[in-house]
């Protein structure tokens, strides 16, 4: 999926669980300074932001398929390489990199498992490979659980989110083992975000981001305001938190197996 929302829009559905998501990815991934790291599926560059911080402008760089969003990293993170392309793809040579990340973007590719071995391409030997994505399936994502829930209230059997590559525990890491990374570890990450009150929360679904949101644009108008009362119904008066979770994968570039990986 290539996201075609503005960068603004998705800065307030999604963008707002950024800065907790990517600090957290970028601990899991071990990243240290002195590194090289390329950031795919950027995004507007929520983690972009953080490697950046880490690792100085001009050793991250970062790609995403949408325009927009392109051109918002670019604007944000000054002196970072940021180009448009897809993950299945990279534009970069074999071993480029000390570190490749994905952060909420292996269920959009359009062949994950390909995505995945071209971030093992451009990765040296000994290099890290890293990727997250929200807990959709066991419902550890609590803004999209209630939209979901609120939906099943009118439509029961839609699957909504919970099919999605790399929204299940494992998934990612089974796809790392897969493509011959080692050393392959997974677990859970934490991220969270504040609103103001229910308006904050429900606007930014109106916006058609993601599957959610575009899901809500497709109902008949009187099949919204029962998502949106369902959803009131769920959610406290006045200014609240909702706590997210992400599964998430770290694998290792193997030394005796970088050649079979860059020819995969």
């Amino acid at each position: 999926m290539q996201f075609t929302t503005s960068a603004a829009h998705y800065d307030r559905f999604m963008g707002r669980y950024a800065p907790s998501l990517a600090a957290a990815l970028a601990e899991a991934a071990r990243v240290t300074p002195g590194s090289r790291v390329v950031d795919v599926g950027c995004g507007p560059g929520g983690l972009t932001r953080e490697l950046v911080a880490r690792l100085g402008a001009a050793n991250v760089a970062a790609i995403d398929p949408a325009p927009q969003f392109v051109a918002a990293c670019r604007e944000r993170n000054p002196g970072a390489d940021v180009r448009e392309g897809v993950a299945e793809a990279l534009p970069w040579a074999d071993r480029e990199f000390d570190a490749a990340l994905s952060s909420l973007v292996v269920g959009f590719m359009r062949d994950p498992d390909r995505g995945v071995r071209e971030m093992a391409r451009v990765t040296r030997p000994g290099g890290t490979v890293a990727a997250c994505m929200w807990d959709t399936t066991a419902g550890g994502m609590a803004m999209l659980r209630t939209f979901w829930s609120a939906v099943r209230q009118i439509a029961p059997n839609v699957e909504g989110e919970r099919s999605m590559a790399g929204t299940g525990e494992g998934d990612i890491a089974d796809r790392f083992a897969r493509a011959g990374l080692e050393d392959v570890v997974g677990g859970a990450l934490a991220a969270g975000a504040d609103y103001v009150d229910f308006e904050d929360f429900w606007a930014p679904f109106t916006y058609a981001v993601g599957p959610a949101g575009q899901y809500l644009a497709s109902l008949p108008r009187e099949q919204r305001a029962r998502v949106r009362d369902a959803c009131r119904a769920a959610i406290p008066e006045g200014p609240f938190s909702l706590d997210a979770r992400a599964w998430y994968a770290r694998g290792t570039v193997p030394t005796l197996q970088a050649d079979r990986l860059s020819n995969a």
